[in-house]
């Protein structure tokens, strides 16, 4: 049986597709079609919540781009690919399931479907995974994750290098290198995309903005190490997972945050407060911005 959602859809994208080749002098069959497009889209938006499904749409721009008319195979293949697979990575590391290497869980069993061409500025409409697939449907871990792409792509592009070291160091390595490899892809291969989610709407300018985005998120620019140091812990707030670190050698404070693999923050209150240590501390630091501190395990802390 086709879903009613589906159904309308299809319907839709099929009028955009007339409308957009239509002769414009033939006014009367034109607001005809005009008028059952917006009728289908009324009914779209009354239909139960249950039977909506979310979509987002990936659009390009470019050498393999010809205008709204097609997109060159291999390319168009390959860019869904690497965006499917950055996408299930970032939400993947959104649930705290992502290793350091291997597969990237939940990628077979929650896949981004293509349902459609967006007609334009051709590209694809993709069909996140549905809510009822996750244990807690009101907090979709796709749409956040769209949501997480269109910022990363957004702050690469307009952000500072803070911005960016901002919404780093929260992810991991594989994470930002998957995002940067579709990146890379659109680059070497002279194109360009946009990203709409919602009421949420991306699109870079033109090539020249996409090697920005793609440079300032390659492992050139952004430094990941582990550095040590003496002195105290201070101020620790377990809830915000955040901590001061006053260094022994100097007046400076260190602030930081606590990673999610120490299951108890409180922990550092309760042994390390004010008492003297080495820790070592992830260390990442964005272009010229300012170094972002993390304390990854508390086997990185021992008694001075």
């Amino acid at each position: 049986m086709i879903n009613v959602y589906d159904s309308l859809v299809s319907e839709i994208h099929e009028l955009e597709q007339i409308l957009s080749t239509f002769p414009v002098d033939r006014v009367i069959d034109r607001m005809s079609f005009e008028a059952r497009l917006k009728s289908v889209k009324e009914e779209l938006l009354q239909l139960p919540q249950q039977e909506k499904k979310t979509s987002v749409r990936l659009t390009f721009k470019g050498k393999p781009v010809l205008a709204s008319h097609g997109i060159e195979a291999d390319f168009g293949s390959k860019a869904a690919a690497l965006f499917s697979d950055a996408f299930s990575m970032v939400m993947s590391d959104a649930n705290r399931i992502l290793s350091d290497c291997g597969p990237i869980p939940g990628k077979e069993t929650k896949p981004l479907f293509i349902t459609g061409i967006v007609i334009g500025s051709f590209g694809f409409e993709f069909e996140l995974p549905p809510k009822d697939q996750y244990l807690f449907p009101d907090l979709d871990p796709s749409e956040s994750t769209i949501k997480k792409i269109e910022k990363l792509f957004r702050l690469a592009t307009e952000g500072s290098d803070d911005d960016i070291a901002e919404l780093v160091v929260d992810t991991q390595h594989r994470t930002i290198a998957k995002v940067h490899e579709f990146l890379n892809f659109m680059v070497q291969q002279e194109a360009w995309c946009g990203l709409e989610f919602d009421n949420i709407f991306f699109q870079f300018t033109d090539l020249e903005q996409i090697k920005k985005a793609e440079s300032r998120l390659s492992d050139n620019n952004i430094n990941e190490n582990s550095k040590s140091y003496k002195g105290e812990f201070q101020d620790i707030l377990p809830k915000n997972r955040t901590f001061e670190f006053k260094l022994a050698s100097q007046d400076n404070v260190i602030r930081g945050k606590i990673d999610h693999a120490i299951d108890d923050p409180d922990i550092l209150n309760r042994n390390w407060l004010h008492r003297p240590v080495t820790t070592q501390f992830h260390v990442i630091q964005v272009g010229q911005g300012h170094p972002r501190y993390t304390l990854l395990s508390l086997n990185d802390i021992s008694k001075q």
